[in-house]
């Protein structure tokens, strides 16, 4: 589904229980995408989906769906748990082109491997522009039996050395059905396999050409790439442990390009002022050299971009500049000024509000998550607070824009572990404040 409406050209409807679909269910669509295992339909919903594609819709079917209904009641949790054995249904094999008569000897495939695919019907208008072949992680199906009718575009070598048959398989195939057009693929047995370019790419342009009997999807649709104008960001870690699902904050936006440093000593080695727009610091460093100092006041000074994030905020506890005028924030490690040490506790339930409007926080809305809460803080009186919490543990302001006049600067206390890294509203929230601080969001 993902893949789809990402990208622009599909409306999409997931149903998981097919069982009772009827013909008025099915008029307003173009194509049936079906990535189905599991109880035959029942002859009403079974003669519904034959009259659609008959009439000149679309069907896509995934890898393993091609067996869903062919009576092999090895192939089924649900048969091997009842004792049950469906008798196949025979139009579904004749839409698909291909299909299991038997068990094959040697089994349905091997190993998951990475493996290419050969483009064996390059005119096709699927695969116009694209390369002559393409690599997949995948099982690689062997000994379906292909029907006359059925059109081979696209093959797999079964390799000896991977117990294979040694022949050429069919991996994309066509098929006419009435009026209607059928597109199988032996891939995609599980996400990382749905990840691979090679079946995102053939995947989009097979399902507009059931659809529409046209291609208008590019050869590289699909396939995340950075806009020409995208930000320039620099993600600087180290100095404190962090979940990995950190990552998955920054991956997928075409809107910027991230290199990531694993630490303040090598990020600011250099003038960074001609490479990145935005700066965003997930670090806990209390110190940097002198060239590190000069190239991120440079940094800052120049106008350019910084996001600091959760414990970045107890950042050089001995660089006032850096505290009072840049973040307008700053984590006591010790007591300092009369106040004591700052504190934090984890796995806090947080509501989160609205302190003001703001472009950062204009989609977002109250948020409730679980994560780890400061307080004891020296937060700047002239600082524009976004976001807070009622959570006592907390100082209660988690989000913040400086009041540094130079460059934006933006604070969230959020983001201490996966709980929070995969909770949408956080990454819509590190995502716009990226966006605001690079000037892209007004």
């Amino acid at each position: 589904r993902r893949i789809l409406v990402e990208s622009g050209r599909f409306d999409v409807r997931v149903c998981e229980e097919p069982i009772g679909v009827t013909s008025a269910t099915l008029t307003p669509y173009d194509v049936l995408v079906l990535d189905y295992q599991g109880p035959r339909w029942g002859e009403g919903t079974e003669k519904s989906v034959e009259a659609f594609v008959k009439s000149g819709k679309g069907l896509v079917v995934i890898h393993g769906s091609s067996y869903s209904f062919s009576g092999l009641d090895v192939l089924a949790d649900h048969h091997k748990s009842t004792g049950i054995k469906e008798a196949p249904w025979a139009e579904f094999g004749k839409m698909v082109g291909c299909y299991w008569p038997a068990p094959p000897k040697i089994g349905f495939h091997g190993p998951r491997r990475s493996f290419p695919v050969r483009i064996t019907q390059p005119d096709h208008p699927i695969f116009q522009g694209m390369k002559d072949s393409f690599w997949a992680t995948d099982e690689l199906y062997r000994g379906m039996k292909v029907l006359p009718q059925a059109n081979i575009l696209a093959t797999a070598y079964d390799d000896p050395k991977y117990n294979g048959n040694g022949k050429d398989e069919p991996m994309l195939v066509t098929t006419e059905y009435g009026r209607g057009r059928v597109f199988f693929t032996a891939l995609g047995h599980e996400v990382p396999a749905m990840v691979e370019n090679g079946f995102i790419v053939t995947f989009l342009r097979e399902t507009e050409w059931a659809a529409t009997g046209k291609v208008t999807v590019p050869p590289q649709a699909g396939i995340p790439k950075p806009r020409q104008d995208a930000l320039r960001v620099l993600v600087v870690t180290g100095g404190h442990e962090y979940e990995t699902s950190f990552y998955a904050v920054f991956d997928g936006s075409t809107e910027w390009a991230w290199d990531h440093a694993t630490s303040n000593k090598t990020a600011f080695s250099v003038d960074l002022r001609s490479k990145y727009d935005v700066l965003v610091l997930y670090d806990f460093s209390q110190e940097l050299d002198k060239t590190g100092s000069q190239n991120l006041t440079d940094f800052v000074e120049g106008g350019k971009g910084l996001v600091v994030l959760h414990h970045a905020i107890a950042d050089y506890g001995s660089w006032p500049w850096w505290a009072q005028e840049v973040v307008g924030g700053k984590y006591l490690l010790q007591a300092e000024g009369g106040m004591p040490a700052s504190t934090y506790k984890h796995d806090e339930e947080i509501c989160v509000q609205p302190a003001t409007e703001h472009p950062i926080i204009a989609d977002i809305g109250p948020m409730h998550l679980w994560d780890e809460t400061y307080k004891g803080m020296w937060i700047s009186p002239k600082v524009q607070v976004l976001l807070k919490t009622d959570n006592p543990t907390s100082d209660g302001p988690v989000a913040w824009v400086s009041p540094y006049p130079k460059s934006k600067v933006v604070f969230l206390q959020l983001g201490h572990d996966s709980m929070a890294h995969r909770h949408p509203a956080y990454q819509v929230l590190v995502k716009n404040a990226i966006l605001w601080s690079g000037g892209r969001l007004k």
